[in-house]
């Protein structure tokens, strides 16, 4: 299936465009204390090691806001500061150098504070993404709506975009998160319909690994399929590497974008004579670091391995004790259980 985008305004976040087109953006926020330089750092260049195409940091004060300025230098991915509450740290975080601010519009003290994060943004230009969630829309409009609804997300999110036309500015991304799947999807797609600013996604607190991931792909999948969407976080409490792998398996399965190896995998059955399951976790750890994209299989059984896995570049099929290494669904070699990992990976780095 070929998915039809929708057509949004294009914008950069330092040197990365976002909307008007451009491939889908992956971004995610590191969970260090910003004030610790060397720890954050050290995270940055893992997530980009990963795939991370931009970070946000948390700025909870003046220092954090003043690290960014160290932090930027050393790492080769925009930055975004995420701001609450407090005008002065979003212009003391784009002073320091900050690609981009998040910033609810609305609760940063008024009009003239509001004015003076602008002006600061045009003087530096930085992009400012309005993030409007579930728990911060504004009273009058959830009591108008009944509580968080979509339509409620929508209308703060619009009002606050308007808090900022009103000023000249339209280096704009919208957000708009709800913890609820079905509701983060119909704001998202009612916020298509009345605006053509690039719209980041994502479901807020969506939960740990397992139920993040089921929740996050189901939000994000539907509105990718609709077309909508111009970048994206995958909220996860766990490492936010695991945000970056199961983002881009997402654009993955929606043939939206490829990034490193495809890994195809058995359930097992009672014909499997290996350990797959710790073979398997092996090699999906190791080819987090391969941006090549190649199709692997690591399958249990000789019966039908390499015949449902005859289009990967590259897998294994177990055996009794030991296991076959196949290419494009053909025989190579076999290999004692206890070598097999060792002979497929030194395969797999022919190929990468």
């Amino acid at each position: 299936m070929l998915i039809s985008r929708k057509k949004t305004r294009q914008i950069k976040v330092g040197d990365v465009a976002i909307g008007g087109g451009a491939p889908i953006v992956v971004q995610s926020m590191t969970n260090t204390d910003t004030r610790d330089i060397e720890a954050t750092v050290a995270q940055i260049e893992r997530l980009t090691a990963a795939g991370c195409e931009i970070i946000r940091v948390a700025v909870v004060d003046t220092a954090a806001a003043a690290a960014i300025k160290d932090i930027i230098p050393r790492i080769t991915i925009p930055l975004i500061a995420d701001i609450h509450f407090d005008w002065r740290l979003a212009v003391a975080s784009m002073e320091s150098g900050a690609h981009a601010i998040r910033i609810n519009p609305g609760n940063l003290g008024g009009p003239a504070k509001l004015a003076g994060v602008v002006a600061a943004a045009k003087e530096y230009d930085t992009a400012i993404r309005v993030g409007v969630n579930s728990g911060s829309i504004e009273k009058d409009i959830q009591a108008q709506h009944g509580g968080p609804t979509p339509g409620a997300l929508v209308e703060s999110a619009l009002r606050n975009v308007a808090l900022l036309e009103k000023l000249n500015f339209t280096n704009i991304k919208i957000s708009i998160k709800s913890s609820d799947a079905m509701q983060t999807v119909a704001g998202y797609r009612q916020l298509a319909k009345h605006c053509d600013y690039p719209l980041h996604l994502g479901v807020t607190e969506a939960g740990g690994l397992l139920a993040g991931t089921v929740k996050s792909s189901v939000a994000l999948g539907l509105l990718l399929a609709d077309g909508i969407g111009d970048t994206l976080r995958i909220s996860l409490t766990r490492d936010p590497a695991e945000e970056i792998r199961v983002a881009y398996e997402l654009l993955r399965a929606l043939h939206i974008r490829r990034r490193g190896p495809e890994l195809i995998s058995c359930p097992t059955c009672g014909r499997c004579r290996i350990n797959l399951f710790a073979l398997a976790e092996r090699v999906e750890r190791y080819i987090q670091g391969i941006e090549t994209d190649v199709k692997i299989a690591v399958m249990g059984c000789v019966v039908n391995g390499p015949g449902e896995a005859k289009e990967a570049d590259l897998g294994i099929a177990g055996g009794n004790g030991l296991g076959i290494i196949f290419k494009k669904g053909k025989l190579y070699k076999k290999v004692p259980e206890d070598q097999l990992f060792d002979a497929f990976i030194a395969e797999l780095q022919k190929i990468c």
